[in-house]
């Protein structure tokens, strides 16, 4: 189990610390410029003040989303205990980092509104598909490898280490459990 969340936290670590240096390049590079890369990608500075894909930019709403955002967080780390598999944590420590790095931004990339009201640097644009950055990718990523450790978990068949860890009792031969009253398994 300490394995898993430490693999979530590494994961989480790296994500957040590519996130920023990330944006932080794109503030020093591109305020002036606009750099074409290939086909229609290019990386283009921008400001997202409203919630994913810039949805609800400049509504009186867009000031709860970093609180919603961390109700988000702390409902993945949550069920995220019960993640069995290396794939699920590094699943987890992407959503978790994604969601900390763009945090990271509405908290301290100053706002109009006080704390939390700041903008999220976004610079990776396909000029077909809304402009994001490394955390929205974390994110992204993340719960759809979320989604295929979900359909690939094995369906609980009751022989599997319960959820705390202990052992699962199994069944003598007579259908009863050894650790039940009257029960002469020890």
């Amino acid at each position: 189990m300490l394995r898993r969340y430490g693999l979530t936290a590494s994961v989480a670590v790296v994500v957040v610390v590519l996130d920023q240096l990330t944006k932080w390049w794109a503030l020093e590079n591109l305020s002036r410029q606009t750099i074409d890369l290939f086909w229609t990608l290019r990386l283009r500075l921008a400001f997202n003040t409203g919630a994913a894909f810039s949805i609800g930019e400049n509504l009186s709403f867009a000031r709860f989303i970093p609180f919603a955002a961390l109700l988000v967080v702390g409902i993945v780390l949550w069920q995220g205990r019960t993640i069995g598999s290396k794939l699920g944590a590094v699943a987890l420590g992407l959503i978790l980092g994604g969601a900390v790095g763009n945090l990271i931004d509405r908290a301290f990339r100053a706002g109009s509104g006080g704390f939390f009201s700041g903008a999220v640097v976004d610079f990776i644009d396909p000029q077909w598909f809304p402009i994001f950055n490394i955390a929205d990718s974390g994110v992204v990523i993340g719960g759809f490898l979320l989604v295929f450790v979900s359909l690939r978990a094995p369906a609980d068949d009751g022989h599997e280490d319960a959820a705390d860890g202990s052992e699962v009792d199994e069944p003598t031969d007579d259908g009863a459990r050894g650790t039940e009253p009257g029960s002469d398994r020890r």
